[in-house]
């Protein structure tokens, strides 16, 4: 099934983004299918110069190659209008002035996910948005998701479900959420199977939500384990040497730092040799180690 990896050109890819990158890798290479390489660069307050050509050139280090060109979501803002004014038209959005913070002091919503929108400005009357309008607060937009229980079975992590909160399709700076631009890219690209690390499990029902209505084709999903810390929290620079051009000032060859992220997903013994077209001949993602990995 055809796969993809999709880095924001934000900072230099950790251990844990790389090992990501290579399990989506694996999944679609060993199936005989397509991999693709999408750019998410919508937040263009953060994007780095540069960082896309250095994040390109650490994936190609390690071994990974891609069909096609890299696709920016900066190219695509016009299929992401299209896909919200359908939303629009279907009755399922609502404008939402809710600050970060108010959400956080609210309660939560009944039955949903911890810090679920509590559904404030759900009913609001035309004068109460036009208040809100005159305070000069930019809305975002909110789709109307009922709290619909969504299941679905991943081929790492098993059978999964969620309660779908009524989340941010588009920004209240103008710009496409990340739940809705996924969505469509791919779908647009054609991504059959979603590999991504388990940090991300609790969006799928909600992108899953955003496909039916969408009337688009709903991939399969892999959540892999993440790269921890020694003090257990997601791999950071705080961690110390975790990008590749840490690991090779270090004196590490960019084939040592592939034989690591092999034996910490368990596709390898700790300190055998391995490349990433090795890997394409023995991969069985029954092997997956289905615990985050430790880098210390």
């Amino acid at each position: 099934m055809d796969g993809r990896f999709a880095p924001s050109p934000t900072g230099s890819l950790h251990l844990g983004n790389l090992r990501t990158a290579l399990l989506a890798w694996l999944f679609a290479r060993s199936a005989g299918s397509r991999f693709l390489m999408r750019v998410e660069d919508l937040d263009r307050q953060r994007v780095r110069p540069g960082c896309e050509e250095e994040q390109l050139a650490d994936l190609r280090a390690i071994g990974i190659d891609w069909d096609g060109r890299p696709v920016r979501q900066s190219e695509r803002l016009p299929l992401y209008e299209e896909a919200l004014a359908g939303l629009g038209a279907a009755g399922r959005l609502y404008p939402c002035f809710c600050t970060r913070a108010e959400i956080r002091e609210a309660v939560s919503a009944p039955h949903g996910p911890p810090g679920a929108y509590p559904g404030t400005c759900r009913e609001l009357t035309a004068a109460q948005r036009a208040e809100r309008e005159a305070a000069g607060r930019p809305p975002a937009l909110r789709l109307r998701a009922d709290g619909e229980r969504v299941e679905f079975e991943d081929r790492v992590l098993g059978a999964s479900a969620g309660v779908v909160d009524d989340f941010v399709v588009r920004r209240g700076d103008g710009a496409p959420a990340y739940n809705l631009a996924v969505v469509v890219d791919d779908a647009a690209q054609g991504v059959e199977e979603v590999v991504r690390g388990a940090d991300l499990l609790d969006s799928t029902p909600r992108q899953l939500v955003l496909a039916r209505l969408l009337g688009l084709p709903e991939p399969r999903h892999a959540h892999v384990p993440l790269v921890v810390g020694p003090d257990g929290s997601r791999l950071a620079k705080r961690h110390g040497s975790v990008t590749l051009a840490e690991r090779r000032a270090l004196g590490e060859a960019d084939a040592g730092v592939v034989s690591w992220l092999a034996s910490s997903a368990g596709l390898a013994e700790p300190g055998e040799k391995v490349g990433a077209a090795e890997l394409v001949e023995r991969f069985d993602p029954g092997r997956l180690a289905r615990e985050p990995a430790t880098f210390a």
